[in-house]
């Protein structure tokens, strides 16, 4: 059932660099939508890593991803929120036998059915939604407890930082080339 290709010994070193460049990526997103789904970081990370040790064990495709995604973390807001991060467990399991589930029915192909513009749609409702979950982030502990918003120079400080972070990936979008500076030099 299972056959291990064999590859050559220059596609060894590709696949290490590779690995070790989606590992990087993959610990910061981990990490980022623990913080959307409301969950411990520890739990995200934890589950980046069962993710992606149970893809290369039962194998993919050269430009699969599989990693944390915006919709499940939007999801797991909701659940987590009503029912406890014991059901979380319970959901992803479910939704992993749905996957394969409709991998072995071909039901991929259906998605060529769904229009361009729900797509996008979708999409812009995700950026949306994420965007209203990081508003907490500008919110800190008051006198009394509760969360208010940030005022003054913390305010400013964290709008600044927000600002050179979307001009800094703005610019490398229109010159790519631009992208391999450091950041003090865009």
């Amino acid at each position: 059932m299972f056959e291990f290709p064999k590859f050559p010994q220059h596609s060894a070193k590709n696949d290490i660099l590779s690995g070790l460049t989606v590992a990087l990526a993959l610990v910061p997103e981990a990490v980022a939508f623990a913080f959307v789904a409301g969950v411990d970081p520890m739990v995200g990370l934890y589950a980046a890593f069962i993710m992606g040790l149970v893809t290369s064990i039962l194998g993919g495709r050269p430009g699969m991803i599989s990693g944390a995604t915006g919709a499940m973390a939007v999801v797991m807001v909701s659940l987590v929120a009503e029912h406890g991060v014991q059901y979380l467990f319970a959901a992803v399991m479910l939704a992993g036998l749905i996957q394969i589930s409709a991998g072995i029915f071909k039901l991929g192909k259906f998605i060529r059915m769904v229009p361009h513009p729900v797509m996008i749609g979708f999409v812009n409702g995700l950026a949306i939604v994420i965007f209203l979950a990081q508003l907490g982030q500008f919110k800190v502990p008051g006198a009394n407890g509760e969360l208010e918003w940030l005022q003054g120079s913390q305010l400013y400080l964290m709008l600044g930082l927000v600002a050179i972070t979307m001009l800094s990936f703005t610019s490398c979008r229109s010159s790519p080339r631009r992208c391999h500076l450091p950041l003090w030099r865009l």
